[in-house]
């Protein structure tokens, strides 16, 4: 991703939380090159805001650099758009202290026309399959997408052992992903129906 295609970096780390962050970095060994923040499972309600050491291996193509006056940060650019209006805070207190990550829009779907085709396919699924599963509690979840455009996806809930799964996942789930994402190929669903303990009857 070239830097002008980069989306707008809106996050706020406070002086407090760069001082921190700054001292623990001064602590690790010189492969560290400074943190990189993101968000696992993003757009989603398991969405979680990460911080961690960054080494070279770590960085990634379509990664923000972004160099405070004590350390550099790197921002996934998948999760640069729900990082926006978050908020990186560093308070003492009498055990010593906490760092806190605020990310307000961390489990909004963010979705245009640049989004990866996960992101659109997690969008479809928590807004449209699994509003419509939860009557049955039962719920879908992407596992990965393979290189030929094939969307992994697993049951939870009631779905799994469902009699009806395999009904449901080509005439529903199917078609609401391919006609909003056209150049998903297919879908295939990893999930172990023979465990029925949690299945909708």
């Amino acid at each position: 991703m070239s830097e002008s295609s980069q989306p707008e970096l809106r996050l706020t780390i406070t002086e407090s939380a760069q001082a921190y962050l700054a001292e623990l970095l001064s602590k690790q060994e010189p492969d560290v090159l400074g943190i990189r923040l993101f968000i696992n499972q993003p757009g989603t309600p398991k969405a979680e805001t990460c911080i961690a050491y960054c080494r070279e291996a770590d960085i990634a193509e379509g990664d923000l650099l972004v160099e405070y006056p004590s350390f550099k940060a790197w921002f996934e650019g998948r999760s640069i758009p729900f990082l926006a209006d978050a908020y990186v805070d560093y308070a003492k207190d009498r055990m010593g202290g906490q760092l806190t990550i605020k990310a307000p829009n961390a489990k909004l779907p963010r979705i245009g026309e640049d989004s990866s085709i996960e992101d659109r396919i997690n969008y479809v699924l928590y807004n449209e399959v699994n509003p419509a599963l939860a009557a049955h509690g039962g719920a879908i979840s992407l596992v990965e997408v393979t290189e030929d455009n094939i969307a992994v996806l697993r049951f939870g809930g009631g779905c799994q052992g469902c009699g009806m799964a395999d009904v449901t996942l080509k005439q529903g789930v199917e078609t609401s992903l391919r006609a909003a994402i056209p150049e998903l190929k297919g879908i295939r669903d990893v999930t172990d129906h023979t465990d029925r303990s949690q299945a909708y009857i």
